[in-house]
Parts: C-alpha cells; sequence; structure tokens
C-alpha cells in the first residue's frame, strides 16, 4: 500500500471548488486526477479533503455517486445521513439530471441521437474494462449531441460533444463513444488498443477530456424547480476548446 502524499490542495482551494452547498447537499468541482476514494494505488484522494467542506467537528460529507479519477465536474455529496439515503434513492432511479462534456475524436454523422448498448465488464490482459455485450450485458443508454467539430494542428477532427446518460453504468460514457467509433480524446483504456500494454497508457501525454459539466436534483416539491449546479471547465478541457475555437460561454 502506498504512503499518501502531501496534500495537493489547500482548504481555501478546496473550498473555492464547492458548486452549491446547503444544509443537506454539497456539489464541490471535482479536479483532474484525484480519485474520490481511498485505494492501494491512491496517493491521494478526494475523501481526504472532505472535512475541509464542513465546520469544524461535523460529520463528512458523504458521496452521493462516484466521478472516474480523470473525470472532472460536478460531484454530489450528502452532509447528513437523511440526505445521504435520499440521494442515494435518487440516483439509483434515474431522476437525477446530468450532462456530461467530452472532445471526441472524429466527427458523428448527424447532430444528435441515442447509443443504446448492453455493456458488461471483462477482464484483458493487464486491466479489466467494460465491453458491448449483446447477450449478457446490462442496459445502458446515452443520448448524445454534436456541439461543435474543429480540426487540431496537427489535422486530427475533434468533436465536442454533450452527453446525458439515461443509465448509470461503469465508464459508460466513454465505452460508448468508442462504440461509435469515437473515442475520447486523452482516454487511457478506450482511446486506444486495449490489446497493446495490457490496454492502458502508462503515462498519457494528454488528459481524459470528459467533464461533468450539469446535475440537477428534484430535490423539493415537484412543482418547484430542481436543485442545479454547473461546473465550469477543467484547466485542460478550457486549453482545448480555446485551440478550437469553441465558446462554452454560449451554451
Amino acid at each position: 500500500m502506498l504512503p499518501l502524499a502531501p496534500p495537493a490542495y489547500t482548504p481555501d482551494e478546496m473550498r473555492a471548488r464547492v458548486l452549491y452547498q446547503d444544509a443537506d447537499v454539497l456539489v464541490v468541482d471535482k479536479p483532474y486526477g484525484l480519485p474520490v476514494h481511498y485505494g492501494t494505488k491512491s496517493t491521494d484522494h478526494l475523501e481526504r479533503y472532505l472535512p475541509w467542506l464542513v465546520a469544524e467537528g461535523a460529520p463528512p460529507p458523504r458521496l452521493a455517486h462516484r466521478l472516474d479519477k480523470d473525470t472532472t465536474g460536478c460531484l454530489v455529496l450528502g452532509l447528513n445521513e437523511m440526505a445521504s439515503t435520499r440521494l442515494g434513492k435518487l440516483f439509483l432511479a434515474g431522476r437525477v439530471g446530468k450532462r456530461y462534456w467530452a472532445v471526441v475524436k472524429g466527427r458523428p454523422e448527424t447532430a444528435e441521437g441515442r447509443i443504446e448498448l448492453p455493456l458488461i465488464k471483462r477482464p484483458v490482459p493487464g486491466c479489466s474494462r467494460m465491453m458491448v455485450d449483446h447477450e449478457e450485458g446490462k442496459h445502458a443508454l446515452t443520448e448524445w449531441r454534436l456541439m461543435a467539430t474543429g480540426t487540431d494542428s496537427d489535422g486530427q477532427v475533434l468533436s465536442w460533444l454533450e452527453l446525458t446518460p439515461r443509465t448509470g453504468r461503469m465508464h459508460q460514457l466513454r465505452v460508448h463513444c468508442e462504440a461509435m467509433g469515437w473515442p475520447m480524446l486523452g482516454d487511457p483504456i478506450y482511446g486506444r488498443d486495449w490489446r497493446v500494454e495490457g490496454g492502458r497508457d502508462p503515462a498519457p501525454a494528454i488528459p481524459l477530456h470528459l467533464h461533468a459539466r450539469w446535475v440537477a436534483l428534484p430535490w423539493w416539491a415537484p412543482s418547484e424547480p430542481p436543485l442545479e449546479a454547473t461546473a465550469p471547465l477543467s484547466p485542460h478541457l478550457a486549453a482545448t476548446f480555446r485551440r478550437l475555437g469553441f465558446t462554452p460561454e454560449h451554451r
């Protein structure tokens, strides 16, 4: 087990990442490269910072869902037991609104669509990964919309997609985009041939371009608007948007 690394963020830096907070719910802008949980391969993780986001002596926030280590953006947490239970039920029932932004390689042939491909976890040399399996896979549905397309300096066509997962399978958005022929830029598992080096790039030159842009929770009465939060682009995603001429401020 690896020893914990020195904290990568100060209390003030982590508090500045809070997007929404009330007596029950906290939404934080998760940074790139930070796992949400402690693990044997993690030298740093989000949970060690959570006590900084509440009053001294208060119980730390509880994760209501997960984001992959290299995914950035809106992460929802509960601030008490009742709220955590309610959040768990909302996520399980598929009642939480979620929109992700991604930069993918290539360009879809249409402006929008649905990807309905069942997924299953399978072992491959050196790791495990999710795969499309029409016989044994679990139902997975993603809606997508093409926001813009550009060409990088090396001539590679890249597209900005808005992705709305209607189910919550592991790595769903990444696998669905790969299956459609649009692997995500910087994906260390699904953006390359998994038969090469165990399917994982040990030192990806480009960070994963997947961002949990927006979340909406039906927290109050049905007639009331949902609780919403929007996460600003991560630095690497913002740099790619600028390079390609994408304008997220208008979306």
